[in-house]
């Protein structure tokens, strides 16, 4: 990422990502004008220092950032850690722990003897996993306030790093687009002249130069076909494994047939809203589990709890068989 975002601010003057949308990056000038008390503002090519800080802006500061972020979860998860367990003066490690031959050293005397460099080390985690979360709130609020003041048209930057650089990302002309290619093509021939040595060693640079000019003018190519090709080959395996991963879907089994009055049961009423053991209207219906029929729930308790079986089929069953209907069907 370094060298194709300097290459990118050297040959374009933009980001690799803000070349693919045709944007340009320009230096903001700010004149005072003895007529006008207003401030007013221009564009200029980037200067040197300025493509300098745009490169640690856009590749050395999301570095540090993401070691930072890695450090402090490793301090989160140790403090996590500590907290469920408590502080631990014995640390055994995973290679001493399986070697049969080797004896178990405690922490304690490990620390003693650590070097100065490792305690400085642990010290500045210790401070990173404390002050992170603070550092990254407010870094993540400024670029919060600076894209929302950017959509309202208050400011010209629309993030701290381009605001502190003074650079505006602005649409380029179809003139800057020729001056592009015709500078990328002097900085060539420059660099071509300013090669030295035998004529073999020459042939043989002038070889790499071309296979490196090849690649950077194709990479923005490559890059969109790479993840075009990315995607579509997700797409195809996501489908596939979709496909053979689905479950098979049977058709639902037929019911079991209902069961049957026992001859010796007690015989069902004609009004299903009658109860077959007080010949009344149901109160508080429940349904016997093991047969799906419907009594009032005082009947149908106290005959269950004295002959353990339902009332029509005689099929056994026990009170904890009972459930409460709340829909009387």
């Amino acid at each position: 990422m370094l060298v194709l975002e300097t290459h990118s601010l050297r040959t374009t003057e933009a980001s690799f990502s803000e070349s693919l949308y045709g944007l340009r990056r320009k230096a903001v000038n700010i004149k005072l004008s003895k007529e006008n008390p207003r401030t007013e503002s221009g564009h200029s090519g980037l200067k040197k220092h300025q493509k300098a800080l745009s490169v640690a802006f856009m590749v050395v500061l999301p570095y540090f950032k993401s070691k930072l972020h890695s450090i402090y979860n490793r301090e989160r998860e140790a403090t996590l850690q500590a907290s469920l367990w408590g502080p631990s003066d014995v640390r055994i490690d995973d290679s001493d722990y399986f070697d049969s031959g080797a004896s178990h050293v405690p922490a304690g005397s490990l620390s003693t003897n650590a070097s100065l460099w490792a305690r400085v080390r642990k010290r500045i985690e210790a401070f990173i996993g404390d002050f992170y979360p603070w550092i990254h709130a407010g870094n993540e609020g400024l670029t919060f306030a600076y894209q929302l003041l950017y959509l309202l048209d208050a400011t010209g930057f629309y993030s701290p790093g381009l605001h502190v650089l003074g650079i505006h990302v602005c649409r380029a002309t179809g003139q800057e687009l020729m001056d592009t290619s015709s500078r990328i093509s002097k900085i060539r021939s420059r660099e071509r002249e300013r090669l030295r040595g035998p004529p073999w060693l020459k042939a043989l640079q002038r070889v790499l130069l071309s296979c490196m000019y090849t690649t950077l003018d194709y990479a923005q190519t490559g890059l969109i076909a790479a993840v075009f090709f990315f995607k579509m080959m997700e797409w195809w395996y996501q489908s596939a494994e979709e496909r053979m991963s689905a479950p098979t879907v049977y058709p639902p089994p037929p019911p079991p047939p209902p069961p049957k009055v026992a001859e010796e049961g007690i015989p069902l009423p004609p009004d299903r809203t009658i109860c077959p053991l007080c010949s009344q209207k149901r109160v508080n219906p429940s349904v016997v589990a093991v047969s799906g029929f419907v009594f009032c729930y005082p009947c149908v308790f106290r005959y269950v709890s004295q002959y353990k079986r339902c009332p029509v089929t005689l099929m056994p069953t026990t009170v904890d068989q009972i459930r409460r209907l709340f829909h009387d069907m």
